[in-house]
């Protein structure tokens, strides 16, 4: 059995991130090496059940990614999502709202972008940033942002009825380590094309968010869409513990391959 109830938020569980720590390594299978060794063999078994939910093609399983910029949303999707059949997997970043989504309601632009089934889809950053930057920078209303986690739930349980599953990381990093990472930014040719001068600026904010996301994580983390806390300062933890929970989570779906349909051949081919 994987144990992944150590980052799992219980419904209606009260969360106090800095009782989280971003540095936890806590059930890893040893040290960095040693745990970077133990992730390889996870790559095949996650293939093999990926490879059953498309052949079944009647569910559909739905991965979110939150976290701050520079907690490691794209280098999870890089290294947890490496030899997947790209057929069956979908990702999906969201980025500020074109005109077009503004002159919609805040999920329009997501729900069409949801797996189909047999699918993975990936969402780097979802419809949870409508409760996050737009509270942090007063872009809405108080009572709009407030209103959207039970819409939210709403939708995620419509998700859930017509067959997706749904597990939601919020990949938790310390403020030190950001700052570090998006230093690294500047000197590094294959890191300097994702610097931004907001992603500094945006420090400031870091009391804000870190109340948004512990709103976030209360009022929306349910049964059918679980939220799990994972420490994101040692990437190769991060790395290890978001393929616990996703294992864990195709391993009880338990996706079959089906039955082929029935075939008359004619005779030349025996």
């Amino acid at each position: 059995m994987r144990d992944i109830e150590r980052w799992r938020v219980r419904p209606g569980e009260k969360v106090q991130l800095a009782k989280h720590d971003p540095g936890s390594t806590a059930g890893a299978p040893g040290d960095r090496v040693e745990t970077e060794e133990a992730i390889l063999p996870l790559h095949s078994e996650f293939f093999a059940l990926q490879d059953r939910l498309w052949a079944e093609s009647r569910r559909a399983l739905l991965v979110v990614l939150q976290g701050l910029d520079a907690s490691g949303k794209d280098g999870t999707i890089k290294h947890v999502f490496q030899g997947v059949n790209p057929q069956g997997t979908t990702v999906t970043s969201f980025k500020e709202p074109t005109p077009e989504e503004q002159a919609h309601d805040f999920l329009w632009r997501v729900h069409k972008r949801t797996p189909g089934a047999g699918t993975i889809g990936v969402f780097n950053r979802s419809h949870y940033e409508d409760v996050l930057v737009v509270r942090v920078h007063d872009l809405v209303p108080e009572p709009v942002w407030r209103a959207r986690y039970g819409h939210i739930n709403v939708f995620e349980e419509s998700l859930a009825a017509a067959g997706t599953t749904m597990v939601k990381f919020f990949l938790h990093m310390s403020f030190a380590e950001q700052g570090t990472r998006l230093r690294s930014r500047l000197d590094r040719p294959d890191k300097r094309w994702k610097a931004r001068a907001g992603d500094f600026a945006e420090r400031k904010h870091w009391d804000s968010y870190q109340a948004a996301y512990r709103d976030m994580l209360e009022k929306t983390s349910t049964d059918v869409a679980p939220w799990f806390v994972i420490p994101a300062d040692h990437k190769w933890y991060r790395n290890w513990a978001v393929s616990q929970v996703l294992l864990h989570t195709l391993e009880k779906m338990d996706p079959q391959y089906p039955d082929p349909p029935p075939l008359e051949l004619p005779d030349d081919t025996v």
